[in-house]
């Protein structure tokens, strides 16, 4: 698999354990991404912590300075995901009914812009085996972790660990090395710009945008948003 590089000043890698220490220099070298050794040095860490309750490790966003808002992970066990898992209306969600997902029927799919993993979440609860695709290295660690630490749920372990892949990978580069292997949906929902009104932007966008920027790249050509059929579908 490759592996998506990343060439900006404002992001850097940090621990403050030594027990991540070669783990986290292996991470920095991959995506060409700093690593720091102290705090305060780029407008965002990505910080590796030992996990408290649970084997390995978990992943968090902070943006530095001050004030700042607190750090971003990303967690299918409790939260939005958890909620939407157990209350989110099932097969007759419009979500679901724009990925194609019918009675006796779930598809295949292919999420080209994966982000915070939410919208795979939900199609794999429903039973869909789901491909997630996110080329920025630092998202993408962020939600490799979240799947990872949801392993030891046993709730949904067996969810991520039969109906989950997730390709740190270029949409367009993925989809020409298929083939003939085209999934039944492919599902783009790319992240847009934030408004003026900042405040009313959620942590994680405001954080993924100044990470990610536009991102509109990592679909262009694929189909155009809305076009709800089982090939490609935008929500």
């Amino acid at each position: 698999m490759t592996h998506t590089t990343l060439n900006q000043s404002n992001i850097a890698l940090f621990t403050e354990q030594s027990s991540l220490q070669v783990l986290v220099q292996e991470k920095s070298c991959l995506y060409n991404i700093p690593l720091l050794s102290a705090l305060g040095h780029a407008e965002y860490l990505l910080i590796y912590e030992s996990h408290e309750h649970a084997p390995g490790y978990i992943c968090k966003l902070q943006k530095t300075g001050k004030p700042s808002p607190g750090p971003v992970t990303i967690d299918f066990t409790r939260g939005k995901a958890a909620h939407r898992r157990l209350f989110g209306g099932g097969r007759n969600q419009p979500l679901a009914r724009a990925a194609g997902i019918k009675p006796g029927f779930n598809p295949v799919i292919l999420d080209t812009t994966a982000g915070l993993g939410r919208d795979s979440f939900v199609f794999a609860t429903l039973g869909c085996h789901v491909t997630m695709l996110e080329r920025n290295p630092v998202i993408y660690e962020l939600l490799q972790n979240g799947l990872h630490r949801a392993l030891n749920d046993p709730d949904i372990s067996g969810l991520i660990t039969n109906n989950m892949r997730l390709h740190n990978e270029n949409a367009i580069n993925y989809l020409q090395q298929l083939a003939s292997q085209t999934p039944d949906t492919i599902y783009l929902d790319p992240m847009y710009p934030a408004r003026n009104k900042s405040a009313l932007v959620k942590k994680e966008m405001r954080y993924f945008h100044d990470i990610a920027g536009k991102d509109g790249r990592c679909c262009a050509g694929i189909g155009k948003r809305d076009k709800l059929q089982t090939k490609t579908c935008g929500c």
